[in-house]
């Protein structure tokens, strides 16, 4: 029995457009971000026959596969909630989100510098990558990750609170080769309401999940 299964967009493929046309969302969705999730389940499959049989040459490339494909499963489960058609702009304490305005101010100096950062790690990823804010529990801080293909240069125990995709078949389809005008255009979608609720529950979980020095 499949442990993983693809998530149910939240809104139809036409509500980002024109940031993200719905071919890019249908495609991305239910072609691309479903491989992750049979990648996942595939692999627990050959993992568990690895134990039945006491058999372990393959067990490099199979932890491997395993954290690649669970990895995009989760950062594209994040991803299609980060975004909504009625998003944008910058969290405000106006609408409700004024912890995670606070934090982020906090964090990098003001939105605008955080904006820039995080604009500059997704865009300039080298490859298949995502530019991520996450939850840094031991500093109980926000920072921004890296990330390349979906699980590298990342720090251990860190929360992603927002991703942005910078891997090709995000936007490739309509931005051609211009990925950071895509990166750009992204601002414009943010839902800052699941943001903050990502936030705020990564902080309530930080010391139950992990053991700060």
């Amino acid at each position: 029995m499949a442990i993983y299964t693809l998530p149910e967009l939240p809104y139809d493929y036409s509500a980002l457009a024109p940031v993200i046309s719905p071919e890019i969302i249908e495609l991305h969705h239910d072609k691309h971000h479903a491989t992750y999730v049979k990648g996942a389940n595939d692999t627990l499959e050959q993992l568990a026959e690895a134990r039945d049989k006491d058999q372990w040459g393959s067990i490099n490339g199979l932890e491997k596969n395993l954290a690649f494909h669970l990895s995009g499963h989760i950062l594209h489960s994040i991803y299609w909630t980060n975004m909504t058609g009625d998003g944008g702009g910058e969290p405000l304490a106006k609408d409700g989100v004024g912890e995670l305005a606070d934090a982020i101010a906090e964090g990098f100096g003001s939105f605008d510098r955080f904006k820039a950062q995080l604009t500059k790690a997704a865009g300039t990823t080298q490859g298949s990558g995502w530019g991520v804010l996450a939850y840094e529990p031991v500093s109980g801080r926000l920072v921004v990750e890296q990330v390349y293909d979906h699980q590298g240069n990342v720090g251990q125990g860190s929360v992603p609170i927002l991703v942005f995709d910078a891997w090709e078949h995000a936007f490739y389809l309509q931005y051609k080769n211009q990925k950071v005008d895509f990166i750009e255009a992204m601002w414009q979608v943010v839902n800052w309401q699941d943001v903050a609720r990502r936030y705020t529950a990564a902080k309530e979980r930080a010391h139950s999940l992990l053991l700060a020095p």
